[in-house]
Parts: C-alpha cells; sequence; structure tokens
C-alpha cells in the first residue's frame, strides 16, 4: 500500500503543469494534497477508481487540503475541532479500519516569526489531537510541516537558524511530537541522505540544490515494522514542493 504527499502550491497552476499525467504515473492508493488555493467548484478533476474529499479555507486562493483514496473510509473529519484552527482548510482525517490518516499543512510562522506564537499553540493543539488518535488505532499523518527538523534537512542551517522553519522552538515542538511515539520515517530508513522536499523560486535553488526537507510522513511507532520504504520524488516538477511517498507492508506481510 503506497501513500503520497504534496505539496502543490495551487492546484490548479499544477494542473496546467501536468498534475494529472504525474498522478497517474505515481499510482498510489492515497494521494493527499496541501495548499491547493481553491475553492469548491474551481476545478473539475476526477480520476477513476478514485474518491477525493477536499478541505477548503475560508480565505480564497489560500492554504487548503484534499485526499484521493481508493480505499473508502469508515468515517471523514475536517479539521481538528478547535475553531481558532479550522478556517484555513489545514487538516483531513480518514478513518481506515487499521489506521487513522491525517494529512496537514502547517502554518507557516512567516517573515519576521510574526506567526510564530500562533505556530506553537497550533503545534501543542495538532499534537494533543494525534495523540487521542492514536490512543485508538495507528495515525500516519503526513504533509508540508514547514519545519526543517535537523541541520541535515536543509542546505543553509546557519545563516537560516532563525528563519520561518528553522527555529529552535519549531525544531523542538517536531522533536517532542517524535517522544510522544511518532517516527519520521524517512530518517528512519534514511538517517544519513541529504535529500530536500522544497527550493524557494528564487536565486535559482532547486537548480543548485539549495533546499529543505519540510514535507514528511510521520507515522505511530508500531507501525514502524510495516514501513517498506520511504522516498522523495526529487525529480517531480510541478510545484516549489516535490511529492513525498511512504510505502507499508500488508498487515499480513
Amino acid at each position: 500500500m503506497n501513500f503520497i504527499s504534496w505539496n502543490v502550491n495551487g492546484l490548479r497552476a499544477c494542473q496546467g503543469k501536468g498534475f494529472s499525467n504525474i498522478f497517474r504515473e505515481l499510482n498510489a492508493d492515497f494521494f493527499c494534497l496541501q495548499e491547493t488555493k481553491m475553492q469548491q467548484g474551481q476545478l473539475d478533476l476526477h480520476f477513476d477508481g478514485y474518491e477525493s474529499y477536499w478541505n477548503y479555507a475560508d480565505k480564497k486562493g489560500y492554504s487548503g487540503t484534499a485526499i484521493f483514496t481508493r480505499h473508502k473510509p469508515l468515517s471523514v473529519s475536517y479539521g481538528i475541532g478547535i475553531d481558532e484552527h479550522d478556517h484555513e482548510g489545514r487538516v483531513i482525517t480518514l478513518e481506515m479500519d487499521s489506521f487513522f490518516l491525517v494529512n496537514v499543512y502547517t502554518p507557516n510562522s512567516q517573515d519576521g516569526l510574526r506567526r510564530l506564537d500562533y505556530r506553537m499553540q497550533w503545534e501543542d493543539d495538532f499534537q494533543h489531537y494525534l495523540a487521542a488518535l492514536d490512543a485508538r488505532k495507528p495515525v500516519i499523518v503526513c504533509g508540508d510541516m514547514n519545519v526543517a527538523h535537523e541541520e541535515i534537512d536543509l542546505k543553509n542551517p546557519k545563516s537560516n537558524r532563525r528563519n520561518a522553519g528553522f527555529t529552535d522552538e519549531e525544531r523542538q515542538k517536531f522533536s517532542q511530537l517524535l517522544q510522544r511515539g511518532f517516527i519520521d520515517t524517512f530518517r528512519t530508513l534514511h538517517p544519513e541522505d541529504v535529500t530536500y522536499s522544497w527550493w524557494s523560486y528564487r536565486f535559482k535553488a532547486r537548480e543548485k540544490n539549495a533546499g529543505w526537507r519540510i514535507d514528511y510522513f510521520v507515522t505511530s511507532e508500531r507501525l514502524r515494522p510495516r514501513i517498506a520504504e520511504a522516498k522523495i520524488h526529487t525529480q517531480i516538477l510541478g510545484s516549489d514542493h516535490c511529492p513525498v511517498e511512504l510505502v507499508l507492508k500488508d498487515e499480513s506481510a
């Protein structure tokens, strides 16, 4: 069973850059999108054999998430049940038979860290949400989590030390999530690989591979035996992010 997560940075724009072909080539059981930047009815996008679920931000052209799935969920929920956080279309949760799949677009702390305080509150509330799910069945959380956890996860750690996505506070929150019984699947399987998932559109960053790894699949620790592979598809264009992938063995394997 394979899962794809991709911040498309505007799905309508990405569709014009070959999204449908990429979707079919990756051939995922679950395909999670972040930053769709859409409202309902703005794009008619269907794929045979898939159901889709969408969470739109109140603000037009902003944020937004979606999941395409070949497997019908037991239930679907949107947001994390806290009004302060649930107007930006950032979370979709599918309940499956043996796990929860949580697609998240984590708030960016923004230039000057003007939203860092809000981000810290979000982190606490989101981790509480995940812990409550994890108490019921294993959790797979994926998406643009807007943090490079360790220095290996970005090209220029020293010059970015107090920039959004690499503050001590954000990194500590990610560490705290792992301490709660979750694992970073890519880093678990590839502890020394220097591979990025996002590159600024400025300064020819992608051409120079001056990137950040801020897109993740994080799972409950007890799913570790089922993790077959974690990949970052750096060759795929269409956004300033590239898709990341998780492959799980069948439960019986």
